[in-house]
């Protein structure tokens, strides 16, 4: 049930910072604030540990 609330909230959250942003902004500023959303959407994944990034910021070593 926590998990459910947490997503809720979030849900919520998102939904109401793009209504603001569609009211007081415009439909472009919408769009880049649900930009940011997902973005630090994937970003709290990756800090979780639900996604994986280890294989895209190693670099690529020769064996010289």
């Amino acid at each position: 049930m926590e998990q459910i609330m947490t997503r809720t909230i979030f849900g919520t959250a998102v939904g109401m910072a793009l209504g603001f942003a569609l009211i007081f902004g415009g439909f472009g500023p919408m769009l880049v604030v649900a930009l940011f959303a997902i973005i630090g959407f994937v970003v709290a994944k990756v800090v979780a540990g639900d996604i994986d990034i280890s294989q895209y910021v190693r670099g690529t070593r020769s064996n010289r």
